[in-house]
């Protein structure tokens, strides 16, 4: 009873705060009313939808051995205390996406943005998570591709295993260039992530080894030596001999990303990837504790509009009007394709206790989609015109300061040069214009939000702790992303010659995880030596093709609830299924067939040819318009593959239901056999008679 009247108070809340939100035009909006509709919502969707979704869709079983369990092998499989997973799959999905795509879409307004990642998370990403990390868990850990090639078919299977590969490839290749991005010549930046690596491999060592099963103790240990690191990180960036060391433009800290992508693929997961990204969820949920509290206490007021005039198509920081492109440039913070090859790669191998995908799964998404709600309130606390003025590259507004500023203003949100000057020396920088990619726009809200609400004389220091931040929270993903996609390229490797297949196989890993990174240090490589900052030719297939995996996502959870018998239970993935489908299908024929250049990637490609061959691009554009133009017929290239892959799924899927509903025989499910637990759910220890 106690538990229905809550929830009753929770949903007149969040109706009230929504509605608020939603009708409030005229007037500036308080940020507390996107804050409070939020927790509701979120409380609301966890109380009772995922564990309506737990008991009566899945049959989740608290006494079934999982995988960590029965195929324990001290390096992939390993059972591993239910905060840790949490940690784990926190940090490992919670990249870009919640702080970069918020922050982009915000040039649309603040209104389309908070709508989709409040109603999207609830009804679809968290769904979406927490359904992939059970049934990957009933099926000894198997990918998403493994799961669609087992349950729909070998020709959706095999369609799955390319498409999720490839796309994850494009996936992982964006969320290294945001973060060269964010520590590009951010010497404070760069030592204190540099740092974090050792720490997290002693961390490793420590629970392991030295203290095994301490988590806690380990857990204040590795915080405090976080908290060291970004002391040292300032010390190091007022140094001027030591920040000679870390100071790099794009190419070489590239490099150093991918290097730490292959070491963090081929390491056990206890030493490197667990501890990092368990570490890093501490930081990440401090962070934006903090930026709740701070909210709080200032009940800030947004400056940017509900709605602006670039939902018409014409914005500076990418092209695409409202629908479908809200939908595609908002990924992680509402529903994220990566999130399910996650949910299928890393996390089902280390869950104790499949009752506890409703924590790893719906709980984690729902925090990040908390991130992207308070992304999106930092985005929109800075005035219009400073807003525009770091998130748009010099190819549309001019390489000069007063050039940026005027076309800025002509927009309607005026800016100064001294404005912009004051800013970034408040912030320690030397200039914030065209600082592209959501990240350093970001870090500026949640310096302003920090310093007024805990201390005025500290700006520069919040500006580069959040930049840090934002560096840290993505690089946790580019770890488990480049784990993820080695499993993928064993397994499909793995149909061709078998030993490459066996995961516990160090010549296997290390020619897969080659062979992955080598794949999307590419496309990074690309997107940092694109003249408009690499976001403007990369995010949006970024968000075509990760919207389109989570329908393939979506497609296989779906095909798997119909083939044991709950047809009626089939519309809470289905339903997100069509609305995804639909929304990434339009975006991906805008940009394969749209004759503008902002829009089209063919139309790009064809522009930029006619100046070269007119001679009419600036030298340094030039020189690399060859591989630009590449790179934009590429882009088409993939989204119309992506494209058909995605509906040749969707098509496999309708087979198997059809089948199902009229009796016909179907491939039989791989679930695993039941076997009993000999552990215990909440700490993972051997139980004993």
């Amino acid at each position: 009873m106690g538990g229905r009247i809550l929830g009753v108070v929770l949903a007149v809340i969040a109706a009230f705060a929504v509605g608020g939100i939603a009708l409030q035009r005229d007037e500036p909006i308080n940020a507390l009313w996107i804050v409070t509709a939020a927790v509701c919502i979120y409380l609301l969707g966890y109380r009772f939808y995922a564990a309506w979704i737990m008991a009566k869709v899945l049959s989740a079983d608290p006494t079934r051995a999982t995988p960590a369990e029965r195929l324990n092998n001290g390096r992939d499989f390993v059972p591993t205390h239910r905060w840790v997973v949490f940690g784990h799959h926190f940090a490992a999905i919670a990249g870009p996406g919640p702080l970069v795509g918020p922050t982009l879409a915000a040039q649309f307004g603040y209104l389309p943005g908070t709508l989709w990642i409040l109603v999207g998370s609830v009804l679809g990403g968290c769904v979406q998570d927490m359904v992939i990390l059970f049934l990957s868990t009933r099926r000894n850990g198997r990918s998403l591709g493994q799961m669609a090639r087992d349950e729909l078919g070998p020709y959706g299977g095999f369609a799955a295993l390319i498409g999720t590969l490839m796309i994850m490839i494009i996936l992982i290749a964006v969320l290294g260039l945001v973060v060269v991005n964010a520590m590009k010549h951010s010497p404070w930046a760069t030592s204190t992530i540099a740092m974090t690596i050792p720490i997290a491999v002693f961390i490793g060592f420590y629970l392991r080894r030295l203290r095994p099963g301490r988590v806690l103790e380990a857990s204040i240990l590795g915080v405090a030596l976080l908290v060291m690191s970004v002391w040292l990180g300032g010390v190091i960036d007022h140094s001027p001999t030591l920040r000679a060391f870390f100071d790099h433009p794009g190419a070489p800290l590239a490099l150093a990303v991918i290097a730490y992508g292959w070491f963090a693929a081929i390491l056990p997961v206890w030493m490197l990837l667990a501890p990092r990204d368990y570490l890093s969820t501490f930081l990440k949920l401090g962070v934006v504790a903090l930026l709740a509290i701070a909210i709080v206490i200032m009940h800030p007021t947004l400056k940017m509009p509900a709605i602006t005039q670039f939902i018409d198509g014409t914005g500076p920081i990418f092209s695409g009007k409202l629908f479908p492109f809200v939908f595609i440039t908002i990924a992680c913070g509402a529903i994220s394709g990566f999130h399910a090859l996650v949910s299928s790669g890393t996390t089902p191998k280390l869950i104790t206790n499949e009752t506890d995908a409703r924590l790893a799964g719906y709980g984690s998404m729902a925090l990040e989609s908390f991130v992207a709600i308070m992304a999106m309130i930092a985005a929109t606390l800075l005035d219009p015109g400073v807003y525009f003025a770091i998130n748009t590259g010099t190819g549309v507004v001019g390489a000069a300061a007063a050039e940026a500023v005027a076309t800025i203003s002509s927009w309607g949100f005026p800016v100064t040069v001294e404005q912009m000057q004051e800013l970034a020396r408040e912030m320690g920088e030397s200039t914030l214009f065209a600082r592209t990619g959501g990240a350093p726009s970001l870090a500026v809200g949640m310096a302003s939000i920090f310093s007024s609400s805990f201390g005025s004389s500290l700006t520069s220091v919040w500006y580069h702790f959040a930049i840090m931040f934002e560096a840290v929270f993505i690089l946790t993903t580019v770890d488990a992303g480049t784990r993820v996609g080695r499993f993928m390229v064993q397994d499909m490797l793995g149909q061709v010659w078998k030993p490459m297949a066996n995961t516990s196989s160090y010549p296997a890993t290390l020619i897969a995880s080659t062979l992955i990174v080598a794949g999307w240090g590419y496309f990074l490589y690309i997107g940092v030596i694109d003249p408009n900052g690499g976001i403007n030719i990369l995010w949006p297939l970024f968000g075509i093709a990760n919207q389109m995996l989570a329908c393939i996502a979506l497609s296989v959870a779906t095909g798997i609830i119909v083939k044991k018998g709950k047809i009626r239970y089939a519309l809470v993935t289905g339903a997100p299924l069509a609305w995804l489908a639909f929304v990434t299908t339009v975006a991906a024929f805008q940009k394969v067939f749209s004759s503008d250049p902002k829009l089209g990637f063919f139309a790009a490609a064809n522009s930029l040819a006619e100046k070269l061959a007119a001679g009419t691009l600036p030298e340094a554009q030039a020189a690399v318009a060859p591989q630009l133009i590449f790179n934009q017929q590429l882009d088409g290239w993939l989204t119309v593959f992506f494209t058909l892959v995605l509906w040749f799924i969707i098509g496999d899927m309708l087979r198997v239901a059809y089948r199902r509903i009229t009796g016909l025989p179907l491939p039989a499910s791989s679930e695993a056999p039941y076997e009993p637990t000999r552990l215990n759910g909440i700490t993972g220890e051997t139980q004993h008679a």
